[in-house]
């Protein structure tokens, strides 16, 4: 299941390892998350205070706005997680999209270290939900001559992409829901459902509009049969400016991207909350036989 961090625990270990080691030590290590994302840490123990990290990750789309590699805004979005700290090599190493000379001498010590390390192992989380917010962004700024309603499929994490459709002031992201056990897509259809009513409330009149379907909407006719062959129907959410100034920014774009680890995780708790009850049920039982 995908992870609510946003910073590698591997990548974030190493670095710490490296920043606190009492004696400079040398490392060229090769670190693989997600089966598609590849991280390099180089250090030596000649120039202990630097350390070099490169990163390849697939990206979150391949669409029009990443065509040519990462955008002008992700790579600001980059140098804004710690400029003392870090600072972007061009051109990268071979083999990696991005690669970053990271200055330890200039982490304070304390507290703040650990903050500042956490940020920099959080650099795959960046750069691909940078390229989601790049979209939200412009929920009022597209028109019928950039392609409206002409869903990008966007894929996060490996087998569970979703769709964000541009539509007349607002953005809809759309999920496919898969699951292996048919007792998971009972449950899941059921938080669904609830979802719905929860979100048409009063009390969450400001949180994103949401929808359940065991059909695709008609906005992903043409689109991969396997992308919508599914057994947990299709999730959509509708994201309007509101959703997206300021602060709610980040916020929006971190739930969408980790709703697929969300719902799985609720479905793991309420399997495993049941269980529980069934089992304390029986034992009830048995002592009510014996």
């Amino acid at each position: 299941m995908a992870s609510f961090d946003r910073a590698s625990p591997a990548l974030k270990e190493i670095l710490l390892r490296i920043y606190s080691a009492e004696k400079p030590i040398e490392v060229d290590h090769h670190l693989y998350e997600f089966g598609s994302v590849e991280y390099h840490i180089k250090s030596s123990a000649s120039d202990p205070q630097l350390t070099y990290l490169s990163i390849s990750t697939p990206l979150l789309t391949q669409g029009v706005l990443l065509s040519y590699g990462l955008s002008p805004y992700t790579i600001q979005m980059v140098r804004e997680i710690s400029s003392d700290v870090l600072e972007i090599v061009e051109p990268a190493k071979e083999g990696y999209q991005l690669t970053l000379r990271l200055d330890f001498s200039k982490i304070p010590r304390g507290k703040d270290s650990l903050k500042v390390v956490t940020e920099v192992s959080s650099i795959q989380a960046v750069i691909l939900s940078s390229q989601l917010k790049e979209m939200l962004q412009n929920v009022n700024s597209w028109d019928t001559s950039q392609g409206m309603y002409k869903p990008i499929k966007l894929v996060y994490h490996p087998r569970e992409p979703f769709y964000v459709i541009r539509q007349p002031k607002k953005i809809v992201a759309v999920f496919p829901m898969r699951f292996k056990e048919y007792s998971d897509v009972i449950i899941a259809t059921s938080f669904f459902q609830e979802l719905m009513e929860v979100g048409s409330s009063e009390k969450w009149a400001k949180a994103p509009p949401c929808s359940w379907s065991p059909i695709p909407p008609p906005e992903l006719r043409g689109e991969p049969f396997e992308d919508l062959s599914t057994n947990g129907g299709f999730v959509s959410f509708d994201i309007s400016s509101r959703h997206v100034e300021g602060k709610r920014l980040d916020k929006t774009v971190w739930s969408l991207l980790n709703f697929y680890a969300y719902v799985k995780h609720h479905v793991k708790c309420t399997r495993g909350f049941i269980q529980r009850r069934m089992r304390r049920r029986l034992e009830s039982l048995v002592e009510v036989l014996s």
